[in-house]
């Protein structure tokens, strides 16, 4: 990942495109990408949007990630070691015995 990290910022920094990315700019950044990933599944079954719009979901997914990935290099933080944090806690928060097989419960 550190690897990327230097693509992305490199590309980013050849630009001269760090002025425009605050904290602030940022995370708009990651929710407008993420509306344009949205935006290919919106009026069509799953199959049909993938079916249709593959090459731009892959697209949208990668601009999402970019944006998370500088984000979290200017806040200083480690997105494997956040994701394991967040997945701990969800894991308290929703304990497998409790939550296995729920939705099936809410049908019957």
């Amino acid at each position: 990942m550190e690897d990327l990290l230097k693509e992305i910022n490199q590309f980013r920094d050849e630009r001269d495109w760090r002025q425009y990315h605050s904290h602030k700019d940022l995370a708009i950044s990651v929710s407008l990408e993420a509306s344009e990933l949205l935006e290919n599944f919106q009026w069509k079954t799953d199959k049909e949007a993938v079916a249709v719009n593959k090459q731009n979901i892959q697209e949208e997914i990668a601009d999402v990630y970019i944006y998370l990935m500088m984000l979290a290099d200017d806040l200083d933080l480690d997105i494997k070691d956040i994701v394991r944090q967040k997945l701990t806690k969800n894991a308290e928060k929703y304990p497998v015995d409790e939550v296995h097989e729920l939705n099936q419960k809410a049908v019957d």
